[in-house]
């Protein structure tokens, strides 16, 4: 994916089309309810921010990207993920 958004943002960049991917880490939606407490509690942990996600933090990041804030971005991997990918 991240060589698909790099490659796109370089061949639609010059009609001002901006390409971006978002990689969220663990995040607390419908199907990760039905994951074990077992499997879930450990990667959570790991996280520095000691817990998941919301849809709402990745519909923020989604909307910062699609904002003219974000004007001079593409080609990015933005990962909110709670610090997990710091680690």
């Amino acid at each position: 994916v991240l060589g698909f958004t790099r490659a796109a943002s370089r061949e639609l960049g010059a009609m001002g089309i901006r390409i971006n991917a978002i990689a969220p880490g663990v995040i607390d939606t419908p199907m990760t309810a039905d994951v074990d407490e077992a499997m879930l509690a450990p990667m959570v942990m790991m996280t520095p921010l000691r817990r998941q996600g919301t849809a709402e933090e990745i519909a923020a990041t989604a909307l910062f990207l699609a904002s003219s804030e974000s004007s001079f971005i593409t080609g990015q991997w933005i990962s909110p993920n709670g610090g997990l990918i710091t680690i």
